[in-house]
């Protein structure tokens, strides 16, 4: 069962910082997930939320913001004193620091309540400057932006989704991927039953190890966490 480090090591770091970056990238789990916008001037910024207000001591909108704005942001006291100056970091800065690992980086596309015109694009366009489109998965709980990086771009795409009453399997085919990113209660209901059907089930986010336990016996594939160096040491 794969392991991928929740916006990085996120436990322990600044949630979709450098630091918690390279915590990642130092550890010999499968892949780090991360959270893409973009930003006022069209840049794509690495944090999870719409508003920087919970991560940073700013306030307002990412997009309401170029890429300088957000660079003058504190990132990292929210989570404590000593990451006082870690920033919001750009997506060619996450890039830089898997440059030279075998990580796969999940690009989280948050064009769900914002559209983010050209996102798609913009991520592909730079993963095959940095020669990173071999390692990467795009997922969205915007289905249209992982349906046109599969069909357009051709990259592997995941739907994410935290409960959905169609038949999801036949849904994921429609787009045009097998993988599932599942949120923990929907995989542990379902899980069994889509990973029977071909589904490619991966869970979010799985910080206890009973869960864990539970969710590699039904054979999912993989699991984000934001405590990839504890649950790579339990599983074991």
């Amino acid at each position: 069962m794969e392991i991928f480090a929740h916006r990085g090591s996120s436990g322990t770091h600044p949630e979709n910082t450098l630091p918690a970056f390279m915590e990642a990238a130092a550890l010999p789990v499968h892949g780090v997930e991360l959270d893409v916008h973009l930003s006022k001037d069209g840049e794509l910024v690495v944090i999870h939320d719409e508003k920087v207000n919970r991560t940073t001591n700013g306030k307002g909108y990412v997009k309401d913001m170029a890429l300088g704005e957000l660079k003058q942001l504190d990132a990292g006291s929210w989570k404590a004193g000593n990451w006082h100056g870690a920033t919001i970091p750009s997506l060619a800065e996450v890039f830089g620091v898997f440059k030279d690992t075998r990580h796969v980086l999940n690009v989280e596309l948050k064009t769900d309540v914002f559209p983010y015109a050209g996102a798609v694009g913009k991520v592909a366009r730079l993963a095959a400057e940095q020669e990173m489109e071999h390692r990467l998965v795009i997922s969205s709980f915007n289905h249209l932006d992982v349906r046109e990086a599969v069909h357009h771009h051709q990259l592997p795409g995941a739907i994410l989704a935290s409960n959905i009453l169609v038949d999801i399997a036949a849904y994921a085919q429609a787009v045009g991927t097998k993988r599932l990113h599942l949120s923990l209660p929907y995989a542990l209901r379902h899980g069994a039953e889509l990973i029977g059907k071909g589904c490619e089930v991966y869970v979010y986010t799985v910080n206890r190890l009973d869960y864990a336990e539970q969710l590699q016996q039904i054979g999912v594939s993989g699991i984000f966490t934001d405590y990839p160096e504890k649950m790579l040491q339990e599983l074991k």
